[in-house]
């Protein structure tokens, strides 16, 4: 069964490329017009990956995402203008797993929504099935993390997060080492993306227990680092 993609945007220009382009890729298209409409869709067809404007009638596409992740973690790609700074960041520590500016060449979307998707879908394979440091526990077969054997419900993205951390437990790795181990970016990308993702996987740790969010410490300049608590 091919892969579903719901597109969220009211420019008639831009849902007909993007549909053009994506059924070409092999991808099965809903549309959504507004933000409601976005989240009954959502809701009724189920997709694997969002493509998400934010300039939205209705509900903008920050209130969209917002509500989305109460309830989902499917893969959000954002579809922002230059000057929304300040949205792209409000947008990825809402949850959203990327954006791509507009205008936009498709082959770059196309490239983000594959690594997006592959990131999802398929678990890490590698040889430890269990990797522990302290109280924090992951099992990778059953893509599942525990501190003090209590369940995180965590995103695919907060998961690998969290793979690559104990991979490499007291290294410091930086934001680009993070967005090519995690994301899939060969290529020089946006590290606030890290930067929102992480602010996310510490207060999920912190929800738990709050010396949980402290075992990943910020190394001002530098990355983040995954450091034994206590």
């Amino acid at each position: 069964m091919s892969t579903r993609i719901l597109v969220v945007d009211d420019e008639p220009s831009i849902v007909d490329v993007l549909r053009y382009n994506l059924e070409k890729a092999h991808y099965r298209v809903d549309v959504a017009r507004d933000g409601p409409q976005a989240l009954e869709t959502a809701k009724s067809r189920e997709p694997d990956l969002i493509v998400l404007d934010l300039m939205l009638p209705g509900l903008d596409g920050l209130e969209v995402c917002r509500q989305l992740r109460k309830e989902s973690d499917v893969p959000i790609i954002m579809l922002t203008a230059r000057d929304e700074e300040v949205d792209r960041v409000v947008g990825l520590e809402l949850g959203a797993d990327d954006y791509v500016v507009k205008p936009f060449s498709m082959r770059e979307l196309l490239a983000r929504i594959k690594t997006v998707l592959r990131r999802a879908q398929s678990p890490p394979s590698v040889p430890d099935q269990r990797l522990q440091m302290g109280h924090l526990r992951l099992e990778s077969d059953r893509h599942q993390a525990f501190w003090k054997n209590q369940l995180l419900t965590l995103s695919a993205q907060e998961f690998d997060l969290l793979h690559t951390f104990l991979r490499h437990p007291g290294q410091v790795l930086s934001r680009e080492q993070l967005l090519e181990q995690v994301w899939g970016y060969e290529v020089a990308c946006d590290t606030r993306t890290v930067d929102s993702a992480m602010k996310r996987l510490r207060a999920k740790l912190r929800s738990i227990e709050p010396a949980a969010s402290e075992i990943v410490s910020t190394v001002r300049g530098v990355g983040y680092r995954l450091d034994h608590e206590g």
